[in-house]
């Protein structure tokens, strides 16, 4: 059996933390000469993470764009342990650290087998149209509905 370039995984539970996992095969164009992965695509493979997650509760980004929230990343970042190569097959865990009225914090994890390739995090916000802070659909987490007599801006940028 070949595994495609993706395979997701049902997503599971840890200590109240919810995660998901997919699998990701390292195609030769995402190699550099030395034949590994790199560096680069480790955001790109963050980004599947966050969309492929928030898909497989039922929800898209096209149907958060449609609605007039937008999500920008505010802060993005990665910690290499060991390589990856072409033909690996890599498990990606997306794990939600944290959610506030208008904010996600997320962190990856890419393993080869049990072996921890990479640590990263991201934390995105939620924007109108306008580049306004937005309080998040409740699709993302925000499960606090506004409060009666307040609008749905929050009080301090994100």
């Amino acid at each position: 059996m070949t595994i495609p370039h993706i395979h997701v995984a049902p997503p599971a539970m840890t200590t109240g933390e919810p995660y998901f996992d997919m699998q990701i095969r390292v195609r030769y164009a995402e190699t550099d000469r030395m034949g590994l992965l790199h560096h680069a695509n480790y955001f790109v493979y963050f980004e599947m993470g966050r969309v492929e997650f928030l898909r497989h509760k039922g929800y898209s980004y096209k149907d958060m764009e449609d609605e007039g929230s937008l999500i920008v990343l505010s802060d993005l970042g990665c910690k290499y342990r060991r390589p990856a190569f072409y033909d690996d097959v890599l498990t990606l865990r997306t794990i939600v650290e944290r959610t506030t009225h208008v904010k996600i914090v997320h962190r990856y994890e890419v393993y080869r087998e049990t072996v921890l390739l990479a640590i990263g995090h991201s934390t995105v916000a939620c924007v109108d149209r306008d580049m306004k802070p937005k309080r998040l659909p409740a699709a993302l987490g925000n499960e606090e509905p506004p409060r009666p007599g307040h609008d749905t801006q929050p009080a301090v940028a994100p």
